[in-house]
Parts: C-alpha cells; sequence; structure tokens
C-alpha cells in the first residue's frame, strides 16, 4: 500500500492530476499507520504482521 501510495504520487505530480495525488496521500498515511501497528505487535486485520 506504501509503494502504491508513492507510485500515485509521482505519477499524479508528473500528470499535474490533483486527485492522483490526493489519492496518493491517502495510500501512504494508511499504509504507514498499518506498518508501525504491525511492527508494534498488534494484530492488524487478524495478522500479527503487516507486509
Amino acid at each position: 500500500m506504501v509503494i502504491l501510495g508513492v507510485v500515485l504520487l509521482i505519477v499524479g505530480f508528473l500528470t499535474g492530476i490533483s486527485v492522483l495525488w490526493t489519492i496518493g496521500i491517502i495510500l501512504l498515511v494508511i499504509g504507514a499507520v498499518l506498518w508501525l501497528l504491525g511492527t508494534a505487535g498488534h494484530a492488524v486485520g487478524g495478522r500479527r504482521h503487516y507486509w
């Protein structure tokens, strides 16, 4: 999810499409939160680790 967010940020920036930029930021933030929860040992979606 983090990689997809970064790709959308880059594509949105290069093409000037603000919707892709916004979706990229949202996916990047959600991916980072899930990643931090997974590394802290909290179960995320029934899994102990989130990759």
